[in-house]
């Protein structure tokens, strides 16, 4: 396939590139700044700028772009770009699909979401159709994937990545956390008992492949774990996996002042399940958190 993608170079978007190419399909990336090799086009969402011919042909276009949510403490400015990021990305690709003569647009979008859609959800289990929740991530969520609208009304189908917290050494939830844990010096995060909707790296990959390759398959789709756990089985799990106690629980105030706004989040609890790629038969690797810290741990 001819696929399109925006945000390869971020943590996710890097690993799938090149699991795509691997596998001898043709990626183009879209960047910010010149082109400095063949497969990239420049574009520049914030302005809505985005040569059509570069969508024209593609078989598919996969969107991962926006500012990491955990990447810096969060004020005023930087919520405003974690939302913008996404939105303006998602309308600019949205409008130019749409734009385009129906031969020449691209068969699917798949566009980054989270399941912050879904907000506080405590001990209940929710799957796609449960309504967006509160919160200043559930709001981003909904605009962001309001932003497809135009490609989907223009036939396309639109598949929104509701993704959940993927297990790697190098990135996401567990980069950070992995030298306080070595150290002994780490445990639960508040009381413990929040949900973490989480999800090996190579289920991610495989998954957002099997959306890519089953045409049937449109709207939102949790990208998550078939077994969630609490932050507390989590914390035991991961110290268990290092050898190494755990036993110093981090107090919510505490985080509020290490995390500014994004202390609120980190101690939501939701309890995501896999409806979708669970009724579309897909197979999981590592269907367990002790099997996907493992493989997350494995150099």
């Amino acid at each position: 396939m001819r696929i399109l993608m925006a945000g390869a170079s971020g943590f996710l978007g890097t690993w799938l590139a090149d699991r795509l190419t691997a596998d001898g399909h043709q990626v183009t990336r879209l960047v910010r700044r010149p082109p400095r090799t063949p497969d990239e086009r420049q574009w520049n969402p914030s302005a809505a700028q985005l040569d059509p011919t570069v969508v024209a042909g593609a078989d598919a276009v996969v969107n991962l772009a926006g500012a990491g949510v955990g990447d810096k403490r969060w004020n005023d400015a930087y919520r405003q770009l974690i939302r913008t990021s996404r939105v303006d990305s998602t309308t600019t690709l949205a409008t130019t699909i749409a734009g385009l003569p129906a031969a020449d647009r691209p068969r699917a979008l798949l566009n980054s979401s989270a399941v912050g859609w879904y907000g506080n959800t405590g001990d209940q289990v929710v799957e796609e159709d449960a309504p967006a929740g509160e919160g200043f991530l559930a709001d981003v969520c909904r605009v962001w994937e309001a932003a497809t609208q135009r490609a989907e009304d223009a036939g396309v189908r639109v598949v929104r990545l509701r993704t959940g917290l993927p297990l790697h050494r190098d990135g996401g939830l567990l980069k950070p956390q992995l030298l306080p844990f070595k150290l002994g010096i780490a445990g639960r995060l508040g009381s413990g008992r929040q949900w973490l909707p989480w999800i090996s790296m190579a289920d991610w990959l495989d998954a957002t492949l099997f959306l890519l390759a089953h045409d049937e398959i449109a709207g939102p789709v949790n990208v998550v774990g078939p077994n969630p756990v609490t932050n507390a089985e989590f914390t035991r799990e991961f110290a268990r996996q290092l050898h190494r106690p755990a036993i110093i629980p981090i107090p919510a105030l505490a985080l509020k002042v290490v995390l500014g706004g994004f202390a609120h989040e980190a101690l939501t609890s939701t309890r995501v399940l896999p409806a979708t790629l669970n009724r579309a038969g897909y197979p999981y690797h590592h269907p367990t958190l002790p099997e996907a810290l493992k493989a997350a741990l494995t150099p």
